[in-house]
Parts: C-alpha cells; structure tokens; sequence
C-alpha cells in the first residue's frame, strides 16, 4: 500500500486484466507525419488538393499511417494561418484585392 496525504492506492495483483493493443492509432507519437510527408501535404495544399484526398494519398503510400484526418486539417489550418501572417480573411482579401490579384486562392 502506498500512501500519501491525499490519496491511497491499493495494489491487489501487479498483472493487467487486458491483452495490449496492437493497433497505434490514437498514440501521438504513431500519428506523427514524417518529414517527407509533411512536405507533400504542404505541396497538395498548395495545389488546392482537398484534405481528404491528401490522407487518402498518404494511406496508399505508408500502409502503416496512422494519421487521423483531424490530424490534416490541422495541418492546412496551420498552413493557412502562416500564408495569411495573423490577417483575418478579410483583411487578406483586402491585402490581395490591393497586390492586383484577379482570382483568390487560399491554400
């Protein structure tokens, strides 16, 4: 038994009750993109790919990605955030209206 001033634990049988998950999908580390794949997101992202199609990419390539969709959204958000410099998208449509662009894209 070990005690301490606001909690008490006691330890009936050191062993777990449960066999250990084989699959890493909800582990951080495991949902990692590597370098390289990182630097494709970011060139899809570029080129307009939808963020689904870029995980779906990604799958095909590395069976073992483990990457979460919520993962590539968070990417292009972080992309976006970094194109726009801490505009908000008005004043970035302000800022590209004022640069002389015709069409706007947003990564």
């Amino acid at each position: 038994m070990a005690t301490s001033e606001s909690w008490q634990l006691f330890v009936h049988n050191g062993r777990h009750n449960y066999k250990v998950v084989i699959y890493n999908h909800s582990h951080a580390q495991a949902a990692r993109l590597t370098e390289e794949q990182l630097h494709q997101t970011k060139q899809f992202r570029k080129s307009l790919v939808p963020p689904r199609n870029i995980l779906r990419f990604l799958r095909e390539q590395d069976v073992g990605c483990a990457v979460s969709a919520q993962k590539i959204y968070n990417i292009v958000a972080n992309i976006k955030r970094n194109w726009m410099q801490g505009r908000n998208m008005v004043e970035e449509v302000l800022c590209l209206r004022h640069k002389g662009a015709t069409q706007l894209h947003f990564p």
